[in-house]
C-alpha cells in the first residue's frame, strides 16, 4: 500500500514465487472454479442469507505457518457460494481484515449478516441498492474499476443488509472486525479524494475513499490504486506489521487485483521483514488476491499496455485507526 512514511531497518531479499505456483493450484482447484465461475451461479441468491463465517474456525495465530501458496489466491481458488472471492480472518489466519467479491445477475439480491464486522459495499461494476433495518442507500456505481471513482455504502456491525441490483454487477465487500457500531451511511463519489502519487515510471492514482483521514470507520481502512501499464506502484517497499507508537501501525492487508485488457497481468512482491516472514513474488491477474500479514510489500508492477487496479483492505489491533508505514532501509527516499 502507498501512504505516509517512516523508516525501519531490515534486510531485503529476493525470492521468486512465479507462475508455477499458479499452475499447480489451478490444477488442484479446477473443480472449484467450475462450480463458481459462471456469473449466473453466483448471482441468483435472491434472499440468501450470508453464512460464510464458518471460515473463522481456523486459529488466528497461525500466520507464521502459512506459505506463499496461502498468500496468493488466484481467481476462483477462494470462491465460496455467492462470492467469487471470500477472505475472512479465519481463512487468512489473522484477526481483522476481510474481503468478499459478490457478483449479482440482473434482478438478483443478496442478504448479508454483518456479525461482528463493519463493511463497505463498493461497486466494482454496476450499481445497487443497499438496505439496512433503517437505511436505504442507492449506489449509482460505475461501468468498471477503470472508469473513475464510485459512491459506496458503509454498513455497521450487528446488522442485516440486503444488496440488490436491477441491472446486475460486481461488488466488493470490504470488512473489518470492530467494536463500535457506527451509523450506516452513503459515501458520495464527488467526496472521494483523488491523489496523484509518484512520478515517471512510479506514477499512479489513488482513490482514498475510506482512508484513515477521509472517512470514519471503527477499524476498517480501504483505498483503490490505479497503475498505468508499465509502471510500478506500492513503491518503495514498505511495511506496517508492528506497533510502534507514532511511527508504524500494525495492519493486516488484502490486495484485490483487476487488470485492463485481454491477457493482462502484473506482479506483486512481498519480502520478509523478519525471519520466517512472508516471501512472495506472484504473477497476478484479474480476480486474484494477495494477503499481506507482514513483510515489506511492493512493488506492484503493471505489464506494459495493461493498466492495473487494486483494492487495498486493511485493519489491525491498534488503539488508533491510523495508516503509518515505514520504508525499506534501502529506499529511505520515500515517494518521489
Amino acid at each position: 500500500m502507498d501512504h505516509k512514511h517512516h523508516r525501519a531497518p531490515e534486510n531485503h531479499e529476493d525470492h521468486r514465487d512465479h507462475r508455477d505456483h499458479r499452475d499447480h493450484e489451478d490444477h488442484e482447484d479446477h473443480e472449484a472454479r467450475d462450480d463458481h465461475r459462471h456469473h449466473g451461479d453466483r448471482a441468483d441468491h435472491g434472499d440468501r442469507a450470508d453464512h460464510h463465517d464458518h471460515h473463522d474456525h481456523r486459529p488466528h495465530g497461525d500466520r507464521e505457518n502459512r506459505t506463499a501458496h496461502d498468500r496468493h489466491l488466484p481467481a476462483g481458488t477462494a470462491a465460496d457460494g455467492p462470492y467469487a472471492l471470500a477472505v475472512d480472518p479465519g481463512r487468512a489466519g489473522w484477526e481483522y481484515s476481510a474481503l468478499r467479491i459478490l457478483e449479482l445477475a440482473p434482478g438478483a439480491s443478496h442478504r448479508l449478516d454483518t456479525g461482528d464486522r463493519e463493511w463497505i459495499v463498493l461497486p466494482l461494476a454496476g450499481g445497487c441498492t443497499v438496505r439496512t433495518e433503517d437505511t436505504t442507500m442507492e449506489l449509482a456505481g460505475r461501468a468498471g474499476v477503470f472508469a473513475g471513482v464510485t459512491d459506496f455504502a458503509y454498513v455497521p456491525r450487528d446488522a442485516r443488509v440486503l444488496i440488490a441490483s436491477a441491472a446486475g454487477g460486481r461488488f466488493a465487500l470490504a470488512g473489518a472486525r470492530c467494536e463500535r457500531r457506527l451509523p450506516a451511511r452513503r459515501g458520495p463519489a464527488p467526496d472521494v479524494p483523488v491523489e496523484d502519487r509518484g512520478s515517471g515510471g512510479c506514477a499512479r492514482r489513488v482513490h482514498n475513499f475510506a482512508a484513515a483521514d477521509t472517512f470514519t470507520c471503527d477499524r476498517l481502512i480501504a483505498v483503490e490504486v490505479l497503475t498505468p501499464g508499465g509502471n510500478w506502484s506500492s513503491y518503495p517497499p514498505h511495511k506496517h506489521d508492528e506497533h510502534r507508537p507514532g511511527e508504524e501501525t500494525e495492519l493486516e492487508e488484502i490486495y484485490y487485483f483487476e487488470i485492463e485488457g485481454d491477457h493482462g497481468f502484473g506482479y506483486q512482491r512481498v519480502s520478509p521483514s523478519r525471519p520466517g516472514g512472508t516471501d512472495l513474488l506472484a504473477e497476478v491477474r484479474s480476480g486474484d488476491a494477495v494477503l499481506v500479514p507482514d513483510g515489506w510489500h511492493g512493488p506492484s508492477i503493471a505489464a506494459p499496455g495493461h493498466d492495473m487496479y487494486y483494492l487495498n483492505v486493511m485493519a489491525g489491533p491498534g488503539p488508533e485507526r491510523a495508516w503509518r508505514i515505514c520504508f525499506h532501509p534501502d529506499h529511505t527516499e520515500g515517494y518521489r
